[in-house]
């Protein structure tokens, strides 16, 4: 009897390494090359041994406050599930839904897309993976709904940032350290339009993605088996269909934990100073009052809220100690995905091949027509977002040069300047240079390439929507 065998695909941590070998090796080949810094001429390094196996090292080290913040996630997520307030809160909200559990994807999304479009909601969304992944599993449909409604939410809101301070706002101090003046109206203009309508594509997407689920768990991505074993990863239910009067307060807790550090990372003082000086006492929780909270604050507070809901619904208390290591040790996994996918960063940053990059490419092309740049610079920003995932990060290596060069030419720099964003936000879907979205997915048990065989249509889609509306936007203003 022949047997066909099954062709293994590659894991997250071997794609990741793969990625960093290509492009320490492609820095080989341009060892050498000029570039200008602050007025200053400098040359590419091409990498060496020495900088391929430090920079997992050194995407600890660049990675660190965010680590930190998943390792007190995972302690606060195992002080609310020894609670057992989460599992049942689940259990009675399908329940209640009804059959109606459809409508809550697009509202989820819309409002995780808020976060997005708003201050650049990204690594703030990991610990939402595995809670909708389970609560969608719970529904009748599957972890790809659930993880899909997070990252395509966030996403697709990072995508369309209207007043971002990581992406529009690093944009737009590029530009003027460049001398050139950004009209912020037409920013906030086309960041509505694609904001909103990556948001409305995607949530199409999801939600008859999700219906057919719900009615034949055939059409799931997932075979039977990996269905199975999502939901033992995700722990087997003991959960009753009633809360008690300490899980419903547990609950009301765990919502207000959330709903603080969103608030806490809205920067409140450029968006409404009057908010920001009302917020001046909570200063006393971290250090930082809301509004100027990273992560380092946002772990802290998850601590302070895990060990107020363990006091107040964990039925032994005594076991709070091993409760709390075993969720840091959750999360390792999760942690060791984000180094690596930072260590690309860091090559990128040791060498100055990002830095090359930009300039070379962006002053070939700057005496082409309006359409014809347009194009190419959305191209090649998508190709600079998979090196560069992080948006403060290319918008500062890229808008001092796009936009001089676009005023030249008498062109809107706020299209040069939106084209870095979105160009940035549609990769951040799904490189696996993004560090949130490679541990979002291992934490919701979700393989990547399962994940990019699910989404690769959308993409398509927003793909072609993102390149019309930037070019359109290059003849219009």
């Amino acid at each position: 009897m022949n047997e066909t065998k099954k062709k293994r695909s590659l894991n997250t941590y071997e794609i990741l390494l793969l990625v960093l070998a290509v492009v320490s090796i492609i820095t080989v080949f341009l060892n050498g090359n000029a570039y200008e810094i602050g007025g200053k001429t400098k040359h590419v390094v091409g990498a060496t041994l020495y900088n391929f196996f430090m920079a997992p090292i050194f995407g600890f080290q660049n990675a660190i406050e965010v680590i930190g913040f998943v390792f007190c996630l995972g302690a606060f997520l195992a002080m609310v599930n020894a609670t057992g307030a989460l599992e049942t809160g689940i259990r009675v909200l399908v329940k209640k839904m009804n059959g109606k559990e459809l409508v809550l994807i697009p509202i989820l999304m819309f409002l995780f897309s808020i976060g997005g479009t708003t201050y650049g909601m990204g690594e703030e969304t990991v610990g939402f993976y595995i809670l909708l992944a389970s609560t969608m599993l719970a529904a009748g449909m599957d972890p790809m709904v659930g993880a899909a409604t997070v990252l395509l939410g966030a996403g697709t809101g990072v995508l369309g940032s209207t007043i971002n301070p990581f992406a529009v706002g690093a944009a737009v101090d590029g530009a003027k350290s460049a001398h050139v003046h950004v009209d912020m109206g037409i920013i906030l203009v086309l960041g509505v339009i694609l904001w909103l309508g990556s948001y409305i594509i995607s949530a199409i997407y999801v939600v008859r993605y999700a219906k057919k689920v719900k009615e034949n768990t055939g059409n799931s991505i997932f075979s039977k088996a990996e269905l199975a074993a999502c939901e033992e990863a995700y722990g087997e239910s003991k959960a009753k269909d009633e809360l008690t009067g300490k899980q419903k307060a547990c609950l009301w807790v765990f919502a207000l934990a959330f709903v603080v550090m969103i608030f806490g990372f809205i920067p409140w003082g450029t968006l409404n100073p009057s908010v920001y000086n009302a917020f001046g006492w909570s200063k006393y929780l971290t250090g930082a009052q809301l509004g100027d909270w990273y992560f380092n604050d946002a772990a802290t507070w998850f601590i302070i809220m895990g060990l107020i809901i363990a006091l107040i619904g964990m039925p032994d208390k005594s076991k709070l100690p091993e409760t709390i290591e075993s969720g840091i040790a959750d999360m390792i996994g999760v942690n060791l995905v984000i180094a690596l996918a930072r260590a690309t960063t860091v090559v990128m940053n040791q060498t100055g091949m990002g830095n090359w990059l930009v300039q070379a490419s962006v002053k070939s092309m700057q005496h082409m027509p309006a359409a014809g740049f347009g194009v190419l610079d959305y191209i090649l920003h998508l190709f600079l977002s998979f090196l560069v995932p992080s948006s403060s990060g290319l918008a500062g290596l890229s808008a001092p040069i796009v936009t001089p060069i676009m005023k030249e030419m008498h062109w809107a720099p706020e299209v040069g300047i939106m084209t870095i964003v979105a160009s940035n936000g549609l990769i951040n879907l799904f490189t696996p240079t993004c560090g949130f979205i490679m541990g979002g997915l291992t934490l919701a048990k979700i393989p990547y390439s399962t994940y990019m065989k699910w989404v690769k249509k959308l993409l398509g889609i927003l793909f072609v929507f993102v390149g019309v509306v930037l070019v359109v936007s290059m003849l219009v203003f």
